[in-house]
């Protein structure tokens, strides 16, 4: 009898200690520097974002958070390598629209699973695109763009970061609505696009707020007009293309990733820290002023029906574009 009885406690014991290990998991990480993917190139809005998201959770947890950049396939490399990572808490990533609600329509197979290969623990961004022209351009705001354009069909092209991102799908849903004939060129990453687009090689850009903006304020492009329902609040002297184009909507959205099965004490952890990240002063500034950016609600709470929101937003612009990319 005792030594049924002693084996029996050894037996539980490993399911007894499991949650103390798993505490402990939480309690002590991160222990060594975390890697955090950007599935896009440099220079573009998803990787200022992530650096200063970067930033604050190293300020936060005491450990460096250090930005990779794996551009390529409309988001996929990246966002494939996050999927694939070891779920310890030491590989996370940027999540957005292009890995959440666009690839999943524009892919009818991808090298991942956004529901179930990859938790959302936070977003952290939501925003506008901003169309922007080469300041040689002879159109000041959107009406004279769509006449200019239809005055010279397939005279005139738009630059993106990639084949499906939401930056080209904006424009092509601008195509459709507005009914004109513009040729779309494609770029790896949207960093790359701004020296030839000053330089009139290509002509306009629909690009995320926080990169395209800057270069706005600066008088370096023309800011004609915001892919939101309304005018953003970081530039409310650009109208919104719906002023235009009637119903025109194109929105995006930044996240927080990490492969599905890491601790749920880490993405506890993680989830409040980026709470507290996005509470901070210098990101609330840089948000709200600088970037053109609003702050979503915080946390996993009503990430999938938020989700399931969003694709219903973007079901029109992925039939509009015709685009297919296996």
């Amino acid at each position: 009898m005792k030594r049924r009885m002693l084996l029996a406690a050894a037996l539980a014991a490993p399911t007894v200690a499991a949650p103390a290990i798993l505490r402990a998991q939480g309690a002590t990480w991160p222990e060594k520097t975390v890697r955090f993917i950007c599935p896009f190139a440099p220079g573009g809005g998803t990787d200022t974002v992530s650096r200063l998201i970067c930033d604050q959770l190293t300020k936060l947890l005491g450990q460096q958070f250090i930005v990779e950049n794996k551009g390529g396939a409309g988001g996929n490399i990246g966002t494939t390598e996050l999927a694939r990572a070891t779920p310890d808490g030491y590989t996370l990533g940027l999540i957005s629209v292009a890995s959440h609600t666009l690839n999943p329509m524009l892919y009818s197979k991808l090298p991942y699973n956004p529901d179930k290969d990859i938790v959302g623990v936070s977003r952290v961004a939501t925003l506008a695109n901003l169309l922007g022209v080469t300041p040689s351009l002879p159109a000041n705001n959107v009406a004279e763009l769509i006449a200019l354009c239809k005055a010279s069909p397939g005279k005139y092209s738009f630059a993106s970061s990639g084949p499906g991102t939401s930056l080209h799908l904006s424009g092509e849903l601008f195509k459709k609505m507005a009914d004109v004939d513009i040729i779309h060129v494609p770029y790896k990453g949207a960093g790359p696009v701004y020296s030839d687009l000053m330089a009139g090689i290509v002509n306009m850009m629909f690009a995320n707020m926080p990169s395209m903006l800057p270069q706005v304020r600066a008088k370096k492009l023309k800011g004609l007009g915001v892919t939101s329902a309304e005018r953003s609040k970081a530039a409310p002297d650009i109208p919104a293309i719906a002023e235009t184009v009637p119903g025109y909507v194109a929105t995006s959205w930044y996240g927080v990733g990490a492969p599905a099965g890491t601790p749920e004490p880490i993405l506890a952890r993680l989830e409040t820290a980026l709470t507290e990240a996005l509470k901070s002063p210098d990101i609330q500034k840089r948000w709200n002023d600088d970037l053109g950016l609003d702050l979503p609600p915080a946390g996993r709470k009503g990430f999938n029906e938020f989700l399931a929101q969003d694709r219903k937003l973007w079901e029109p612009a992925v039939k509009a574009s015709g685009v297919k990319l296996d």
